[in-house]
């Protein structure tokens, strides 16, 4: 087993992750979508400094994303690994 974190499925087409397998990408998931979702009730939907503030959420939650998928972001073809 691999020493590396594994907290989402790999895609099985193309480059990306399915759904989280363990339950730090769920809280990941979930902390990403309170964060965001209390941004723009603080801000509002029009306000560009809501963008500060999630520009910066999303690009965390894709590193954490790309860092745990198990197998890693690479292209796929869809055969079964």
């Amino acid at each position: 087993m691999s020493e590396d974190p594994e907290w989402f499925a790999p895609a099985r087409y193309g480059i990306g992750m399915r759904r989280p397998i363990a339950w730090q990408g769920w809280a990941a998931i979930a902390g990403y979508a309170a964060s965001t979702g209390l941004t723009l009730l603080i801000f509002g939907l029009h306000d560009p400094l809501a963008l500060a503030f999630i520009v910066p959420l999303t690009i965390g939650l894709l590193i954490i994303c790309v860092r745990t998928t198990r197998g890693g972001w690479r292209w796929r073809w869809g055969e079964k690994e």
